[in-house]
């Protein structure tokens, strides 16, 4: 009898060692497959949108963190990896992970692994929040009014069907015809994957009328609607029905930075953002996004940048001519000096 049982077991072990591997051999391919089709569709340094919502990413080397505004949206690297800062928190992933952001924030976004022989391939699905809360109805997800407090972005690992839908949506790449009536239910299933997951509760919030999250959604969309403005907690945090330690709490619990902290971020990256595409000068940008007193703001570019107004703009202006130089094709040598 105990023979038996021994052998039983030793046969069910069998299946389970041989139903594992499966599994592991078709994560794998649908790894090599996802490297495969993003290399293909994005052949040089830099970002497209082949289909509506959907971003791929290039590059061929590391580099230092940038800064950027994060949106709602689903992101996965097929090769390499990247890391996001928030405030003081930092979120790394690479093809075994993915990230998920919720709310619209200043970061900045740094890519560690990347070669010419094996760039960093990244895709990026944005996420609607009216897409979001049909998927959450006709899953039979109530509308939760937890307060419970979720952080914005977080990063979890990519398990084997979640995995499955992202390579599927990258198929329809190569068909745009069936991407205009597939795309939409394919996004349909990597939003119910993802509600199922154990980051749920954070998509929720993209679609929840509830929870302290919309809230300081809410004030985010102010903040950065109106930030030449002086903040006035107290004005925002009685619109949200909150009180102002209780919104400090609740602002710096999901953004991972005070209201201030953050319209000063949104400030000096609009001041950049002006230097770079106006050709204003440093006094002038600092004018139009809010600040009285150019030294005060050439110091606080300083510290969020590293380097004064004029010379980090400088700086990325000959990062974007190097990084145009480098990726002209051969090609495009060969006709400018058949053309000379």
């Amino acid at each position: 009898m105990n023979a038996v049982k021994t052998s039983k077991n030793a046969d069910m072990d069998f299946m389970n060692d041989q139903q594992a591997k499966r599994e592991a051999d078709r994560v794998q391919a649908n790894r090599d497959e996802l490297v495969e089709r993003i290399s293909q569709t994005i052949r040089a340094d830099g970002a497209i949108e082949p289909l509506k919502g959907l971003h791929l990413h290039r590059f061929s080397s590391p580099m230092e963190a940038c800064h950027a505004v994060s949106v709602p949206a689903f992101c996965v690297i097929a090769q390499g990896s990247k890391e996001v800062l928030l405030g003081n928190d930092r979120y790394q992933y690479d093809p075994a992970h993915y990230l998920l952001a919720t709310v619209e924030l200043p970061i900045m976004s740094q890519i560690l692994e990347a070669s010419k022989a094996q760039p960093c391939l990244s895709l990026r699905l944005d996420l609607d929040s009216t897409l979001v809360g049909s998927v959450m109805v006709e899953a039979g997800y109530p509308a939760s009014q937890s307060r419970a407090n979720v952080k914005a972005i977080d990063v979890s690992p990519l398990d084997a069907p979640l995995l499955d839908a992202v390579v599927r949506l990258v198929r329809l790449l190569d068909t745009p015809a069936e991407a205009r009536v597939l795309m939409p239910l394919v996004a349909r299933e990597i939003i119910y994957r993802l509600l199922i997951g154990e980051q749920g509760a954070r998509l929720r919030h993209i679609a929840v009328l509830g929870g302290y999250t919309h809230h300081i959604a809410l004030a985010v969309e102010r903040l950065r609607k109106d930030f030449k403005e002086p903040i006035k907690i107290e004005s925002i945090a009685r619109e949200l029905g909150m009180s102002v330690s209780g919104f400090h709490h609740h602002f710096k619990s999901v953004t991972a930075m005070s209201p201030l902290q953050f319209q000063k971020q949104v400030r000096l990256q609009e001041a950049r953002r002006l230097m770079l595409g106006q050709n204003l000068d440093a006094t002038s940008a600092a004018y139009r996004v809010g600040y009285d007193d150019a030294s005060h703001f050439n110091r606080e570019y300083k510290r969020l940048f590293g380097a004064p107004p004029m010379r980090d703009v400088e700086r990325l202006r000959e990062s974007v001519r190097e990084t145009a130089s480098s990726i002209r094709s051969p090609q495009d040598a060969g006709h400018l000096a058949r053309n000379r």
